[in-house]
């Protein structure tokens, strides 16, 4: 679902933020240890959290990179299976002003015409996965080289200290931060 930026209410008027990302930055600057998201494996042998200043750390860190690469305004996939990782590149994106784009990684060994019929469909020029998943799609390039044309960011290699270097984006409540796009299952996948 292709989604803006939305205002977000409070019942203190000083304390509204017009975007998440003002939001969490506000979260992070006033209750920086307090827990942001928790996120149980999905054998429910871990459970792994997120406090709201490491969600912010880590999302100024791959948002200075976008921004570094000039992906401000752009579109950028994301391909992550669901956890941790995906929230702190979806904020990431929105730290650098990047409309996010996110979708289910190929299957190994698998076509991946779903993700390019995503990537045609909603320009995207940037994507950002894990090094396990972009080591998979590396594999399909000779097929792909519309996602070879990609400029990949591998989110465990986020270089160090990047979050000092943010600079805030220039986004508003108008700016639209998220294009999903429907399963592809019956047809071609649609962003709605």
């Amino acid at each position: 679902m292709a989604q803006s930026y939305s205002r977000i209410s409070s019942t203190d008027p000083s304390s509204q933020s017009n975007t998440l990302l003002e939001l969490l930055r506000k979260r992070a600057e006033e209750n920086s240890e307090e827990l942001a998201y928790r996120y149980i494996q999905d054998d429910d042998s871990e459970i792994v959290t997120l406090t709201y200043g490491e969600l912010d750390r880590r999302a100024r860190a791959i948002g200075s990179w976008l921004e570094s690469l000039g992906a401000g305004g752009q579109r950028a996939l994301l391909l992550y299976l669901p956890g941790l990782d995906y929230i702190v590149s979806f904020f990431g994106c929105l730290y650098a002003g990047v409309t996010a784009v996110p979708a289910y990684p190929p299957r190994l060994n698998r076509p991946v015409p779903r993700i390019q019929s995503i990537v045609a469909d909603s320009h995207a020029t940037f994507a950002i996965t894990t090094s396990t998943i972009l080591h998979n799609i590396e594999q399909r390039f000779e097929h792909a080289p519309d996602l070879k044309a990609l400029h990949w960011l591998n989110s465990d290699e986020t270089p160090a200290g990047l979050e000092a270097d943010w600079r805030y984006p220039d986004v508003s409540a108008e700016t639209l931060a998220f294009l999903q796009y429907t399963s592809g299952s019956t047809s071609q996948p649609k962003g709605v």
